[in-house]
């Protein structure tokens, strides 16, 4: 820890300091805006990147990591997003699409005209997610793009290659990319120590302890996509991609001293999975003042997988999974005076068929239904912005004998205020469901080790999640701050039991228990203190996790920070990145993600861009995971390291060829996917 603060002031001492402009009076269309960088709204912020950014920038991702947005882990290296006040998951999009990797990659940072971070998104998002970013652009009238962006780490077999191209007349725009990426790791290993108390009361203790592993994967991404857009009145896409999986042959060889025996056991595993996907939309302007859009998308997902472990004996299984998906949306949307009204219906149907073989002997057959309506009004009154929406949630779930039918009513309010131009107040409540985890859903039984099982639990509910958010947010043309404070509670959710059979089995799964609750305080503060130059961010706060068990309690407190910092030197841009990675208490396990700090230089040449990062300095044996489980009869404490995420030195050259002239796109506003195989591990 002392090794990462030395870090950051040394680094901070070196640049200076970041903040975000902003002023409350600009309009949001599109309107070129150069003294103000940052526009406060009710549920977020609307983001005016600089031309220092964009320019330095060489893909979405690239992109959002200049910008130090709070409570977020923006990865250029590995293409991710995460959340490391665990509220939830990041959601991306582009022109209000729902987004992957491929389309963050092939993204020109310099098309971009604005973008909304949205911190506090209603359940029309989905469930369990905490941030939307969406990245509105332009495009051409007529002309194409063509790019590609090669990352390799040199210090591991770890590789990241992605071509695509993208032309455009008139109303019509063809688009294509392909992507390839994998690896393979040799470095990563953990220690167990697990004690189980028997029935009798005495203490059986395992350590598990790692001696050689082997990790290797490799995925290809392709996707087609046509687009037409009268930019007024109406707007048709639609899109073909195709996913395949394949990680051959990993294996792990642990030292288990069991009681006072001593062995070497080794677990394989195997996965291939396939999956394409169509997808459908449509938008219609039907008046100045009115509109329709609608978007259908439909998934198969088929996965082989199997696996081996001989702790104790052998346990072998296979699963041969099919899932096939219909998502379906439509929403009308009316700009009354002086309010504008949403609303809309949405349609989920998934398929699940999952025959496990061998010694975890299951067929697992599954229907869930689930119908969402919903409305919103928008609006202003003087100051003061409201956002008073309104849904409700109809599931309807069978699986062999067991079905059950759940309706929720979900509300939200978002309001905010201008105390004046540059100082805010907001509140947000809502009320959401949560969807039970498919895999938990099933009758299926995998034994994980030589005393512990994973079965599931066909009878799960959905839960209520219930959360306030109030935030005071201060910003001047070169300062930017704020303080927030975040409560939420699930009720009845799906949490772990762990129980003992009578044989001393014991069995990890999930039933709906009593209520988490999480609160979270935040502080942000961001000053530009040589605009367009040098800019640096900081935020850090408290969370505080309570667990009701049907038999327990459990309070844990945290504490997280992160800080970026960026200079601007023309061609070259250096950048520096550190947090202290995610802590959480949920049920009786108790987690932590590891910290993560980066180094990174690049250098822009026309076209091109040559960028050098050194992930982890100084942690040859990077801890990439803690977890500490504390129940009454199993207690388990695991340590995960990786060499290959520490001192990790990665390459990244990219090229892109633009031709044409800008105009807006389009933007869907309905954006649907489905990636879960329903397979229990």
């Amino acid at each position: 820890m002392r090794r990462r603060i030395t870090f950051f002031i040394f680094i901070s001492s070196t640049f200076c300091a970041y903040a975000q402009q902003t002023d409350q009076n600009i309009t949001l269309d599109e309107v070129v805006v150069k003294a103000a960088k940052v526009v406060n709204k009710a549920d977020g912020m609307v983001i005016y990147p600089t031309n220092a950014q964009k320019q330095a920038s060489n893909n979405g991702y690239s992109m959002l990591e200049k910008l130090a947005l709070a409570n977020l882990r923006i990865d250029n290296i590995n293409h991710s997003i995460s959340a490391i006040d665990s509220r939830g998951s990041v959601q991306l999009r582009i022109n209000g699409i729902v987004v992957g990797k491929q389309e963050m990659m092939a993204l020109d940072p310099k098309d971009i005209a604005k973008i909304d971070f949205i911190n506090n998104p209603g359940a029309r998002y989905g469930e369990g997610t905490a941030y939307v970013i969406n990245l509105v652009t332009r495009r051409s009238k007529s002309g194409y793009t063509v790019g590609t962006d090669l990352t390799s780490a040199l210090t591991t077999l770890q590789g990241d290659g992605m071509v695509y191209g993208k032309w455009n007349k008139g109303k019509s725009e063809w688009s294509l990319s392909y992507d390839i990426y994998g690896g393979r790791s040799k470095g990563a290993k953990s220690k167990q120590l697990a004690e189980y108390t028997l029935t009798d009361g005495s203490i059986y203790t395992i350590e598990r302890n790692d001696v050689e592993s082997l990790r290797k994967s490799i995925a290809h991404d392709a996707k087609l996509t046509y687009n037409w857009a009268d930019s007024t009145t109406t707007v048709f896409q639609t899109s073909l991609s195709g996913t395949f999986n394949n990680a051959p042959d990993n294996y792990t060889i642990k030292d288990i001293i069991d009681g006072t025996h001593k062995y070497r056991a080794i677990s394989r595993d195997e996965n291939k999975s396939y999956s394409p996907v169509l997808d459908m939309y449509f938008f219609r302007q039907l008046t100045p003042r009115q509109s329709i859009t609608a978007n259908a998308v439909g998934t198969y997902i088929s996965t082989q997988s199997s696996s081996f472990y001989d702790e104790g004996s052998t346990y072998q299984y296979d699963v041969d999974g099919k899932t096939a998906s219909l998502l379906a949306e439509v929403i009308y949307e009316n700009r009354l005076k002086p309010f504008t009204l949403s609303t809309g219906l949405n349609y989920n149907y998934k398929y699940i068929k999952n025959d496990y073989q061998g010694d975890a002997s299951a067929l697992t057959e599954t229907n869930n239904n689930r119908l969402y309506a919903f409305g919103e009004i928008k609006g202003s009154l003087r100051q003061l912005h409201y956002a008073l929406g309104t849904g409700a949630s109809y599931i309807h779930y069978t699986q062999n004998s067991h079905k059950y039918n759940f309706w929720t009513f979900l509300p939200k309010v978002s309001l905010a205020y201008n105390i004046t131009n540059s100082l805010q107040l907001s509140y947000t409540y809502r009320l959401w469901d949560r969807i039970s985890r498919i895999a938990m859903t099933s009758n299926a039984a995998v034994r994980t080790n030589s005393m512990e099982w994973t079965v599931g639990n066909p009878d799960l509910k959905p839960s209520h999640d219930m959360d306030h958010r109030l935030q005071l947010s201060y910003s001047t043309n070169r300062l930017q701050t704020f303080i927030e404070g975040y409560y939420k509670q699930c009720l009845k959710p799906n949490m772990a039991l762990y129980e003992r059979t009578a044989n001393n089995q014991f069995i990890y799964t999930q039933i709906n228990q009593k209520e988490i609750d999480v609160l979270n305080v935040t502080a942000y503060a961001g000053y530009w203190l040589l605009p367009e130059k040098l800019q640096i961010a900081a935020n850090g706060g408290m969370s505080r996790c309570f667990n009701y068990g049907n038999d327990y309690t459990h309070y844990y407190t945290s504490w997280f920070y992160m800080g970026s910092i960026s200079a601007y030197l023309g061609k070259f841009t250096l950048q520096g990145y550190i947090d202290n990675g995610q802590r959480f208490f949920e049920g009786e396990s108790k987690g932590f993600s590891g910290a993560y700090t980066a180094l990174k230089a690049s250098y822009t040449w026309k076209d091109w861009q040559v960028s050098l990062s050194w992930r982890n300095p100084f942690h040859s044996n990077y801890k990439s995971y803690e977890n500490e489980l504390l129940n009454r009869n199993l207690y388990k404490h695991t340590i995960g390291y990786s060499k290959d995420s520490g001192n990790q030195i990665a390459l990244n050259i990219s090229w892109r060829l633009s031709r044409g002239n800008k105009y807006k796109s389009a933007q869907k506003r309905i954006n649907l996917s489905d990636t879960d195989n329903g397979i229990i591990k």
